[in-house]
């Protein structure tokens, strides 16, 4: 059975937050939604909070998973950490991107600070 888009993005999620665990990071949450748009995962990295986009591009027709954060999404995931921050407490944070063109190990590419606020 072929797996659809939203299956495949979920099943990166579940993989990119296994392999970030195997690395050290404490996940904290997963899909935190508010009004400005959502954050996959969120993490601690030692005294770090970390802010994770997963990006999955398996075809780069229109340019690979790195490309695909814009702008505009960079400024989305902003805001959303930004409330996040407002409702959970102040703290460092960082932005990182995991990056895959398969959802396999071998695949992934992880960005750490991807972007500044």
């Amino acid at each position: 059975m072929k797996m659809n888009q939203n299956n495949a993005g979920l099943e990166a999620e579940k993989l990119a937050a296994t392999f970030l665990m195997n690395h050290g990071l404490k996940m904290v949450m997963q899909n935190y939604h508010c009004r400005f748009g959502e954050i996959d995962l969120i993490m601690m990295d030692a005294k770090t909070l970390v802010f994770i986009e997963v990006r999955l591009r398996s075809n780069q027709q229109f340019g690979d998973a790195g490309t695909s954060i814009t702008a505009q999404k960079k400024q989305k995931l902003i805001l959303t950490a930004q409330h996040y921050l407002q409702t959970h407490g102040e703290r460092q944070c960082r932005f990182d991107a995991i990056l895959m063109s398969k959802v396999d190990l071998a695949h992934i590419e992880w960005v750490r600070n991807a972007f500044d606020a």
